[in-house]
């Protein structure tokens, strides 16, 4: 019945397995009635924060190299063809703190997706002939993200707070690099990173516990074994609101305003996390109602903390129509400001919860989202919290906690804004960037 699918959902959300090996590798189960699919998610705690700047963009470089063949399926295309040949759904990708490979199939061909996902992260060939290819691909992938202003504006708020160090760099790295690098380098690489005790595997959905647990040992035995060095610290310095403006011809600007916030340990991430929501979580949220609703200023508007190893922030970003960009930005710091000076309501704050709850138990359904959720977990914090954990957590929080994190980030010195549009300097936006 309904009700028995939804309490083996709510079960599996809450309910998994985790073991560490002798030589440090990470595996965690979460087996799923509630679903016939099956997922794999390799997880390796490197990214391009782990990087140095002659290699910047390796990471991710390295991610699109493991497709390109192994000993097994040495046919570029091999990889591809056997996975398309059961609908599988397939992918990579690179952050700055982790990268990740994953499978999902129908759980009938789960020994398949076993079989290649620890193919191509164990035996991966890295043809030189096909390094010489893909670069042309990788500057591709790059220069398509310089002409989606929309997706280039987190990479220049980034920039901004953080500056010439691994935290500020593009995770595609620089034409320059990309041109440069030789197959030692992502040898050099894998073989300094890809160590047993930097790797997760999170296996979900329709497997039994012994029989995943006995497949994760016989696909994944011959992991490379060590461990890795932490990146360097975050260095972060500020004393008043900064403007970084990219020119760009755009119909509309893109921007974020935000403020320096906490690392992914910190307890007042919570209340992070419920003010963002209050502020732009939603149709119904502050600022979606201000910006878009009230004065039509653009079409997309939202807020989110962003949390790291030891660094993290706050962010408002937003399209608006160029010709009242400044009024866009006003607007946004006034409801900060609203959020500094008065608070949330009792009622805004619940239904904060509300929609966080919803969204991830919605989520949650797919074998694919419950890899990660548990996956991502181990590899950033070496913590899994359950989904009745987090909950639990969250609504702890009170508005008071709420109204100190605001009056905490919302400050002056933590301010900063970028930007991306036809905008020839930063005049008049850093008299707007004050509380």
């Amino acid at each position: 019945s309904f009700l028995i699918r939804l309490d083996d959902i709510f079960r599996t959300m809450n309910t998994f397995t985790k073991e560490i090996w002798p030589n440090g590798l990470r595996a965690v189960y979460a087996p799923m009635a509630s679903t016939q699919t099956l997922t794999i998610l390799v997880l390796v705690g490197t990214g391009s924060r782990y990087e140095t700047k002659d290699i910047n963009g390796i990471s991710h470089f390295l991610e699109h190299m493991f497709f390109k063949g192994t000993a097994k399926r040495p046919g570029k295309s091999d990889i591809a063809h056997e996975l398309d040949a059961v609908g599988a759904a397939y992918n990579a990708f690179t952050d700055k703190e982790l990268t990740g490979y994953w499978v999902k199939v129908d759980a009938r061909h789960g020994d398949l997706a076993f079989d290649v996902v620890s193919d191509i992260f164990l035996n991966s060939t890295i043809p030189a002939e096909e390094i010489e290819k893909e670069r042309g691909v990788i500057i591709g992938e790059i220069d398509m993200y310089e002409d989606t202003p929309m997706r280039k504006i987190g990479d220049l708020f980034e920039e901004l707070l953080y500056g010439d160090q691994p935290a500020g760099w593009d995770i595609a790295g620089r034409k320059e690099v990309i041109r440069s690098l030789t197959r030692q380098n992502f040898l050099d690489y894998l073989d300094k990173h890809y160590k047993s005790q930097n790797v997760t595997v999170a296996v979900a959905g329709h497997i039994g516990l012994d029989e995943a647990k006995a497949k994760v040992q016989k696909y994944f035995g011959g992991v490379r074994e060590g461990q890795t060095e932490k990146p360097l610290a975050c260095s972060e310095s500020q004393l008043n609101p900064q403007v970084k403006v990219s020119y760009k011809d755009t119909d509309q600007c893109h921007l974020i305003l935000g403020a320096r916030a906490y690392d992914i340990f910190d307890p007042r991430r919570w209340a992070l996390g419920l003010l963002a929501t209050i502020l732009g979580g939603g149709m119904s949220s502050r600022l979606f109602i201000r910006i878009r609703d009230e004065l039509g200023l653009g079409y997309y508007i939202r807020a989110a903390s962003a949390l790291s190893s030891d660094h993290g922030y706050f962010e408002v970003s937003s399209g608006v129509d160029t010709k009242r960009i400044h009024e866009a930005v006003e607007a946004i710091m006034e409801e900060l400001r609203k959020a500094r000076r008065d608070g949330v309501t009792e009622k805004e704050l619940q239904k904060a919860k509300d929609f966080i709850k919803g969204g991830t138990l919605i989520s949650l359904e797919s074998s694919d989202e419950v890899a990660s959720f548990f996956g991502l977990q181990e590899v950033l914090t070496r913590d899994i919290l359950t989904v009745e954990q987090k909950f639990s957590m969250m609504d702890k929080v009170t508005s008071d906690d709420v109204k100190k994190v605001s009056e905490d980030i919302y400050q002056n010195k933590n301010l900063n804004l970028a930007l991306i549009g036809p905008l020839k300097d930063k005049e008049g936006f850093e008299k707007v960037l004050k509380f």
